[in-house]
């Protein structure tokens, strides 16, 4: 199919222009439209799933025409596998979390499915650009439906933590931008004297760009990705934009936005500057480590069970980064899995404390207890949700880190195994925070007198739920499907960033690392 991607990218855009001129009454009818529009990007994302060759390490469903020729940038769409699965994830998130939130948006529904739809487009288009300037509009689009989802719709402490958000994600914006501006003028005695924005040239001409101004890219383009993971110390964001944000805003901010800054590590810190990508791993990968165990301990002494859900996705976060800094085809295939595996259990997770905010208007944890006996169903969700996030074993998100563990434990580039010994502590901690958690929310018996008439799911609750477990288990039981999608395109990166490693002479670093391993 020609310009699949185009059409992925402004199907959801326009489609939901017509929600601007529906009656504010009919409520019902938005909800439904938003909901089927929303299921439009998933089929055709399903469509690429199934046509994309996996054999092939090459960006697939290419589109690539003149844009602005004044600055030589591009209309450049193209996937990987790393991207396709992302773009399945994202659009597959969507109408689930669309279904999470059918009651709790009490205003303005227009509005707030128009932003959600507008914020899905602008998602896919991050996964499927590759020139630089392009990938920047459509990162700085998605910054404006997020602001007024959370500043709209969020809770009492909304403008506070959109204001956060809003600052945060701006400065590493601009730190963005300027690093784009000035590697294309860095790299214009390589290019003939053009200036270009052309991810695949620029990575092809990597390797020549001087060692001093690589790191200082590199830091420019890094941090902006750091603060949008977000990775210790730059996580403070993330609670607090959370623990306001509508339950849709969660859903989608822990399922996609964050994966956002892991997938900028890979596309662009790692192929684009290899000597500082080297020279700067001990200090990225030691940050995320301590985000990793600092993460776990906040969760454990949260009393608010939708700020203990948000600093757990800190801990989780710092896996995928520490996989992608092992530069390992193990950890990196480990830290791709890992982006879906969270998305999916940490944006169920968020669910789930949507329905109990509808129906308690709290998220205090010490308001609950004794909820099993009322709300069976619910119950098995939940424990089946935990059981993922923690890593049980048949169950996604043990796939996830045990390759990211493993990868990293023999990994050159990190250079000691301590990073992983010290990361698999969180593994423990999260099993102490979570099953604690459920253990108060959950268990015991009914002391309040509030949660005695709770009702259990609906079906429409139900069904939003389903899709979830089904690929929580089948990752779990069947993570190949998956993971064969990302191979080449993993050991691609890999080999490439080898290629221009030995061009540059690094490898002697490289075998010192190992050297001093052994």
């Amino acid at each position: 199919m020609t310009n699949i991607l185009s059409i992925l990218i402004f199907v959801p855009f326009i489609l939901s222009l017509p929600l601007i001129f529906f009656r504010k009454e009919n409520e019902t009818l938005t909800k439904v439209y938003a909901f089927i529009v929303s299921l439009v990007p998933f089929a055709i994302s399903v469509y690429l799933f199934l046509a994309f060759n996996p054999a092939s390490g090459d960006y697939q469903f290419v589109e690539k025409f003149k844009w602005i020729q004044a600055i030589n940038t591009q209309y450049f769409l193209g996937i990987d596998g790393i991207s396709m699965l992302l773009i399945v994830m994202s659009t597959f998130m969507f109408p689930l979390a669309i279904l999470a939130s059918w009651s709790s948006v009490t205003k303005n529904h227009k509005g707030f499915y128009f932003l959600l739809l507008l914020l899905d487009a602008g998602l896919i288009g991050v996964f499927a650009s590759l020139d630089l300037i392009l990938f920047y509009i459509f990162w700085e689009i998605i910054l404006i439906p997020m602001y007024f989802i959370i500043g709209i719709w969020g809770s009492e402490d909304r403008i506070y933590a959109t204001v956060k958000f809003f600052l945060y994600t701006m400065f590493g914006s601009l730190l963005m931008l300027i690093g784009i501006i000035w590697l294309g003028f860095v790299c214009l005695p390589f290019t003939g004297g053009q200036f270009t924005t052309d991810i695949t040239q620029l990575t092809e001409i990597a390797y020549r760009i001087p060692a001093d101004k690589q790191i200082i890219l590199f830091i420019l383009f890094t941090l902006s990705f750091l603060i949008k993971v977000p990775l210790f110390p730059f996580h403070t964001w993330l609670p607090d934009a959370h623990v306001q944000a509508p339950t849709a805003g969660s859903v989608i901010l822990a399922a996609v936005l964050l994966k956002m800054g892991t997938y900028g590590l890979i596309r662009f810190s790692l192929p684009l500057f290899p000597s500082a990508f080297i020279k700067l791993t001990p200090y990225i990968s030691t940050l995320a480590v301590i985000g990793i165990v600092y993460g776990a301990l906040l969760s454990i002494v949260q009393k608010d069970v939708k700020k203990l859900v948000a600093y757990s996705s800190v801990s989780h976060l710092g896996f995928i980064v520490l996989g992608t800094f092992a530069l390992t085809d193990v950890a990196m295939q480990g830290s791709v899995i890992q982006m879906i595996n969270h998305g999916l259990s940490t944006g169920a997770l968020f669910m789930i404390v949507g329905v109990l905010y509808e129906r308690r208007h709290t998220k205090a944890i010490s308001e609950f207890g004794g909820i099993m006996k009322i709300m069976p169903v619910f119950s098995v969700i939940f424990i089946i949700v935990v059981l993922s996030s923690i890593g049980l074993p048949g169950l996604n998100g043990f796939v996830g880190e045990f390759l990211i563990l493993v990868g990293s434990f023999y990994s050159t580039n990190l250079g000691t195994n301590a990073y992983a010994i010290v990361s698999t502590t969180a593994v423990i901690l999260a099993a102490v925070y979570l099953l604690w958690m459920f253990q108060r929310v959950m268990l015991g018996p009914v002391e309040n007198e509030k949660n005695a008439n709770l009702k259990d799911l609906s079906g429409r609750e139900v069904a939003s739920f389903i899709p979830i477990l089904v690929f929580i288990i089948w990752i779990g039981v069947h993570p190949n499907t998956f993971l064969s999608k990302t191979e080449s395109t993993v050991k691609k990166i890999i080999d490439n960033f080898h290629e221009n490693s030995k061009k540059l002479g690094m490898e002697k670093e490289l075998e010192k690392k190992l050297s001093e391993k052994k």
